[in-house]
């Protein structure tokens, strides 16, 4: 069998089509039907049957797929175990690591910093991404660990498991320029005031919409961001309120020069690391989730 054959029909599985599993493989789909349909003559059966204008797996597909699962698991754990050897006498771990974008990021720095803490050196390769994007090259084994404040749905086609790092409630911030134009206590000054809010692929979006219903609250929205950092940038400014996890309001409030409104129990913000292993033995994956579960959101 060729093996280049079976990673073209995973890719393209784990990928929901020819054209997406195309880009993240960077080549052209007509290269890519051609490779998984030499790879069906091979193995005497149709691996994918069109439904529509979508692919979806035969039953053929499916055992091909599982067995393809596990041969590139234990690819994936043969390459992390040779890559780490640097030089003659000397290993360094390397730890590859995608962090959703909607996080926060000095909530990212806090989750990570214990992986830079190990008694063995450790290269840590960091990317920021779509979620959808960072599950994609996870399922390639691209990836050791995701940081994401949301869970994998069983809805997506990859096979990866949820380990809960915590949770933290929200804070809210103002510029000292804005805080002292704000009247009356809080939530109320939010009422009429301009508010700097995450856009709607947020995961705390829809409760934060909810949560201004409940109280009556009409603060008057300037801009949605899906980039926390920037929208903290123009909270820097003054040019309105933002909110940002209490876990780490004392650095949000000295590193941007705001001041605290105040904070909500209602609105909350989960973290999760995602791997593909169920049960954790990377080294720097061990020591984020015990760092964070023991001391960043322990009691």
């Amino acid at each position: 069998m060729n093996y280049k054959h079976l990673h073209y029909f995973w890719a393209t599985a784990k990928a929901g089509g020819v054209t997406r599993a195309s880009e993240q493989l960077f080549t052209t789909p007509q290269t890519l039907s051609g490779q998984i349909k030499l790879l069906e003559d091979r193995l005497g059966r149709k691996l994918f049957r069109k439904s529509g204008r979508e692919l979806e797996l035969t039953e053929e597909g499916r055992i091909a797929l599982g067995y393809a699962e596990d041969i590139f698991t234990l690819g994936g754990e043969l390459e992390a175990a040779l890559r780490d050897q640097v030089g003659e006498g000397s290993r360094q771990l390397e730890f590859r690591v995608g962090v959703a974008d909607s996080v926060a990021k000095p909530v990212a720095y806090r989750l990570l910093e214990p992986a830079l803490n190990l008694a063995e050196p450790v290269r840590m390769v960091c990317h920021e991404w779509k979620f959808a994007d960072l599950l994609a090259e996870l399922a390639l084994h691209k990836l050791d660990l995701v940081i994401a404040d949301e869970p994998v749905s069983r809805r997506i086609s990859v096979k990866a498991f949820n380990h809960a790092l915590g949770s933290s409630k929200m804070t809210f911030f103002a510029a000292p320029s804005l805080f002292e134009r704000l009247h009356g206590p809080f939530p109320g000054c939010l009422n009429g005031a301009p508010m700097l809010i995450p856009s709607l692929a947020s995961s705390v979006r829809a409760q934060f919409d909810a949560w201004l219903k409940r109280h009556r609250l009409q603060p008057r929205v300037i801009g949605e961001f899906d980039d926390g950092a920037l929208m903290k940038a123009f909270g820097r400014e003054g040019r309105g309120v933002f909110m940002s996890p209490s876990v780490v309001e004392t650095q949000t409030a000295q590193q941007y020069g705001v001041q605290i409104l105040g904070s909500s129990e209602e609105l909350v913000e989960n973290f999760y690391a995602i791997s593909v292993e169920r049960r954790i033995t990377h080294p720097c994956v061990a020591a984020i989730t015990q760092a964070a579960r023991g001391q960043l959101f322990g009691p």
